[in-house]
């Protein structure tokens, strides 16, 4: 299951059903879970727990330092869940020590080529990243996101639950959980009730879901005002506490 080209440097640990092929190159703090394919000419370097059934493609850079020049060497981390996609060249960086020293994504996610994930990120599970589409450092992003092609999110922005990024999206403040994002410059323009339908989603769901985005983008209250308002809802609207947590945990401000 290992090409005889492959480096698996002393100290990794790959498992028994892991695959791993030509000029691929394993460092020593490296963990594979059962089940991985890791492709031609990747490299996994640092101290990077990967977990089962992940799908690494030819020329991905997994685990090295982070691009941040405050990173003196200290020992940071990346850790990988179950399921992943990840695609040619991409390039996922473990943490530093100012972000908790952890990158990390979750399960099920898929990520097109070329896409970078900077040190510190936190990604959900069930992400699409389009190629091209890139996350600064201390990003987090919640489940279900879309970002399409190219597009991508300044330091320390959080988008939430079920969010959708278009193309050449870069968005530089924090986006709610549900919220449309597109245009240049990008702008809210709705809710991801497409993507909302795809995941089971009732349509009173969605129009209590279009209602609160009108309520917290249209009506001229303020952030908590709105986030008051709809928090009296939530008894007979649940599907609004996700939109509600990810508005109230802003700390660079609403892309309005």
């Amino acid at each position: 299951m290992i090409h005889p080209t492959a480096i698996i440097e002393a100290g990794a640990k790959v498992a028994a059903e892991v695959e791993i092929g030509p000029y691929a190159i394993i460092g020593p703090e490296v963990e594979i879970d059962a089940g991985c394919w890791i492709g031609p000419h990747v490299i996994v370097t640092g101290r990077t727990r990967i977990g089962p059934d992940n799908r690494i493609f030819q020329f991905a850079s997994i685990g090295d330092e982070p691009q941040d020049k405050k990173f003196a060497g200290e020992a940071s981390a990346l850790e990988i869940g179950r399921g992943n996609t990840i695609r040619e060249y991409v390039s996922i960086n473990r943490g530093t020590a100012d972000g908790g020293g952890i990158t990390r994504l979750g399960d099920n996610n898929w990520i097109m080529a070329y896409c970078h994930i900077a040190h510190d990120c936190q990604v959900g599970s069930h992400v699409i990243m389009a190629n091209g589409a890139t996350l600064a450092g201390h990003v987090r992003v919640g489940d279900h996101v879309i970002f399409a092609g190219y597009s991508g999110a300044h330091q320390f922005c959080s988008i939430g639950d079920h969010a959708f990024l278009g193309m050449y999206g870069g968005v530089s403040q924090d986006v709610p959980a549900y919220v449309m994002v597109s245009g240049q410059p990008p702008r809210p323009r709705g809710i991801n009730s497409e993507g909302l339908k795809r995941r089971g989603f009732t349509a009173e769901q969605i129009r209590n879901i279009r209602e609160a985005y009108r309520l917290i983008y249209r009506s001229g209250k303020s952030r908590d005002e709105a986030l008051l308002e709809l928090e009296t809802r939530l008894a007979d609207q649940p599907e609004l506490q996700q939109m509600i947590d990810s508005a109230r945990a802003s700390t660079r401000g609403l892309l309005r």
